[in-house]
């Protein structure tokens, strides 16, 4: 009876949500059309609907069109006040952290410099040398590549004629047209790599989280000794890093 019951209110839930999520993607919509936007009878919707409106989420017009009002707006609005990221996404590090055995960061844009705000560990005792609170320059790291590649051109152009190419290793990218040419293909593909960028022997994937207006507002890496990173799973690497970073986006209502 109990499990009936559980099952009765899950279906209320998802037909709500159903609801709200149809009338975010229109100006507005009668009966009829969300009636099969939503795939529920319109006697069942009526019912949803009324309830919504009372509670102030919906309000129907005077062409009986029905419209969501601002009290989703100012839920979310108000949530975002005490989000964590960090808090937030420490499981998520976690767990790729975990399936690739590899040592995981997340950084934040700060000035020109990309830092560290989380770290995970591999499991190996051979570690990378790193730590919460770390610098780390923009133009040869992973996390540094994809706030690089989200810049506006007006702040692109600022950066990359203040900023000398300085290279760390042999492999860093030393010009402007190369810089261009790889942050063109990072905006293409949705993630950089660190090829022995900025260390020799390291290897670094890494992908943007994204808010819900679509801005990066963290990024994460995974990163990987040259002797233990599989070219023939690169592929799979990059699922891994970006599948994590999509479930994070998505929690911060990026929809993209």
């Amino acid at each position: 009876m109990k499990e009936k019951e559980d099952e009765k209110q899950v279906s209320a839930v998802q037909r709500t949500i159903s609801i709200l999520e149809a009338l975010s993607k229109a100006e507005g919509l009668n009966l009829e059309t969300l009636a099969k936007e939503t795939g529920l009878p319109k006697a069942t919707l009526l019912r949803f609907l009324s309830s919504l409106i009372s509670l102030g989420y919906i309000f129907r017009d005077s062409g009986d069109l029905y419209h969501l009002t601002l009290r989703m707006f100012s839920i979310g609005s108000r949530s975002l006040s005490h989000m964590d990221l960090v808090t937030m996404a420490k499981p998520y590090a976690k767990k790729l952290a975990n399936e690739l055995g590899e040592t995981v960061h997340m950084g934040i844009l700060q000035d020109d410099l990309a830092v560290y705000v989380l770290k995970e560990e591999s499991i190996y005792t051979l570690r990378m040398y790193s730590q919460v609170g770390k610098a780390i320059p923009l133009y040869c790291t992973g996390i540094g590549k994809i706030f690089l590649s989200e810049m506006a051109e007006e702040d692109l152009a600022k950066y990359l004629s203040t900023h000398q190419l300085k290279p760390f290793t042999p492999k860093s990218i030393r010009t402007e047209e190369a810089m261009r040419s790889e942050l063109k293909a990072i905006r293409e593909r949705g993630w950089a790599m660190d090829d022995e960028e900025h260390e020799m022997n390291i290897k670094c994937i890494a992908a943007p989280v994204r808010d819900y207006t679509g801005k990066a507002v963290a990024a994460i890496s995974a990163s990987w000794p040259l002797f233990r990173f599989d070219e023939e799973k690169r592929e799979e690497f990059i699922s891994q890093v970006t599948g994590v970073t999509k479930e994070l986006s998505s929690l911060l209502g990026y929809e993209g």
